[in-house]
């Protein structure tokens, strides 16, 4: 079996982290320090090691569907209690990272439309700040009601991802006219304010309107990495750096899962896929809005 000179840079960049990893681990145990960082992780009722297996399944979730990663980020972490400023600040640190490995990807295989990226980023950088400061303010003072309406627009989206299950085949249209500015601002305000809505929102958007799906994926994700790194920033302004074991959790579940995603989804049925992440996010939002409210 010949493997690709690209698989075999992915292998190798894993066994080195592993590597890397292990040594880290191994010198801490030595130092006396691993029994320490062990009781650290532990705090908030295992919360790090929850991060941990939900940035793994978003990340799959999101590598297969082109979206979901906040949808579901936002759904779990409101689900466990944690507060909705918290929820957006900690979710954006976390996929400052991934939407940047994304990005590089893209612009190497020349999936990007400069012209379209600028469209949709200038606007969505205006709405994410406005965004995260609404929701630091709200999130602070207001956060049953905060909860509540988020927990509503997550049920919402996890109705369209349910839709999108049993949604035929659709005959080609001509382009629609699709008001970009206006596109881009209200994606960054509510992936900002929300935790997530990009993809479903700007995404789906793009390729629904009969954009060439390649360009409309991989310039909304380069936008989508300006949007989420204004937003962390303002987050980190605003805020202080907060919660960072759910932040370390998302981000090396995510880390350790990007690299074998595409192989992992491309055997998965997308189909029962949009099915029960649907199910699980409608499940758990009405949860969570039973909870707000009660």
């Amino acid at each position: 079996m010949v493997i690709s000179r690209k698989v075999q840079l992915r292998l190798n960049v894993f066994f080195i982290t592993v590597a890397a990893v292990a040594l880290i681990v191994f010198s801490m145990y030595e130092m006396g320090y691993f029994n320490e960082l062990l009781n650290v992780l532990a705090k908030d009722n295992y919360i790090f090691y929850w991060m941990l297996l939900v940035g793994f399944l978003a990340e799959i979730v999101a590598g297969s569907m082109g979206m979901g990663y906040g949808v579901i980020c936002t759904t779990t972490l409101l689900f466990l209690g944690i507060p909705p400023h918290a929820v957006s600040a900690s979710i954006h640190s976390a996929e400052s990272f991934t939407t940047a490995a994304g990005s590089i990807s893209h612009i190497k295989l020349k999936n990007v439309s400069k012209n379209l990226v600028k469209r949709l980023a200038v606007p969505a950088v205006i709405g994410a700040v406005i965004g995260a400061v609404s929701l630091t303010y709200l999130g602070e003072y207001y956060s049953k009601v905060t909860k509540s309406i988020i927990s509503f627009y997550t049920l919402y989206l996890g109705i369209r991802i349910l839709l999108n299950a049993f949604k035929g085949k659709q005959d080609k249209k001509l382009k629609k006219k699709t008001h970009l500015t206006k596109l881009g601002l209200i994606g960054g305000f509510i992936d900002s304010f929300a935790g997530g809505g990009w993809g479903p929102l700007v995404t789906g958007t793009l390729i629904k309107n009969s954009f060439t799906p390649r360009f409309a994926v991989g310039s909304s994700t380069v936008a989508k990495f300006i949007l989420t790194l204004t937003a962390a920033i303002t987050f980190i302004f605003t805020l202080g750096i907060q919660h960072w074991n759910i932040i370390l959790g998302l981000l090396i579940g995510g880390i350790v899962t990007a690299p074998f995603s595409a192989m992992l989804t491309a055997k998965l049925p997308v189909k029962s896929m949009f099915t029960v992440i649907g199910t699980l996010v409608i499940v758990m939002s009405c949860i969570t809005i039973y909870k707000s409210v009660f």
